[in-house]
């Protein structure tokens, strides 16, 4: 955990930036207040990297959200009404980093096992984010299950385009999770490998939402938030399985 001073400026610093998001529209009011409480106990909990990566997804998913926003206003699929995203869709993406980084913080796992756990839960939440902002924009998909021709946006459809996106959010998270967590020595660093497992098991967590999308979500049984969260879960599952089946448990 950190220390007093530290903790001070960890929540201030969190807190700035969650009225900046609101500000800028990247969240809506109330759901930049939820994200300001989460994001204060994972930086008092377990330090500046985990908070930074946290920051660096919200940023490169408010960007892709707002890419060629108005030809997504126009087709109906934009997020939110200017772009913004809600209390559902920010609980969705931050309940299970933040119960990791607490208990890698709090000592219940070791710190730098709790670092790739982390980084897969966001590596899962870029995956999914950029593959639907950009994925969306092209002109056809496919069923995830069936290969056949869906329109682009529908539940359970995938592209090129989106998978490609799904790659570069889910290694670029592990690459800069990786950089992070060396620079702040979480307590010294997750090593790279376990690193890029986590960027593995976001990508391949991603096809899972896309699983439950088609099969469970279209159908009523599930909501997009719980969709995403369980798709976050898996990330984390495969991570740490990832880790344990290669015997490099941090």
């Amino acid at each position: 955990m950190l220390g007093a001073f530290a903790s001070v400026v960890g929540i201030v610093a969190t807190v700035l930036l969650a009225v900046a998001a609101a500000v800028g529209r990247a969240l809506t009011p109330v759901a930049a207040a939820v994200a300001a409480i989460f994001g204060s106990a994972i930086v008092v909990t377990a330090g500046f990297g985990f908070l930074l990566l946290l920051v660096v997804f919200v940023v490169a998913s408010s960007l892709a959200t707002r890419y060629r926003f108005d030809e997504k206003l126009r087709r109906k699929v934009q997020e939110g009404r200017a772009g913004e995203r809600g209390v559902s869709n920010v609980l969705a993406h931050i309940v299970i980093p933040t119960a990791i980084a607490m208990a890698g913080g709090l000592g219940a796992i070791p710190l730098p096992f709790a670092a790739v756990l982390f980084a897969a839960a966001l590596a899962f939440a870029a995956a999914d984010t950029l593959a639907s902002e950009f994925g969306v924009l092209v002109g056809s998909a496919v069923s995830i299950l069936t290969l056949r021709p869906v329109e682009a946006g529908t539940n359970g459809g995938v592209s090129g385009v989106g998978e490609m996106f799904a790659v570069a959010g889910s290694l670029g998270i592990a690459l800069v999770g990786a950089g992070l967590f060396g620079v702040f020595r979480t307590p010294d660093g997750a090593p790279w490998s376990l690193l890029l497992a986590a960027g593995v098991a976001g990508f391949l967590a991603c096809q899972i939402d896309s699983l439950l999308g088609e099969v469970l979500e279209n159908r009523g049984y599930l909501t997009k938030g719980s969709t995403n969260f369980l798709g976050m879960l898996s990330a984390v599952a495969l991570a740490a399985g990832i880790v344990v089946l290669a015997g490099a448990h941090p």
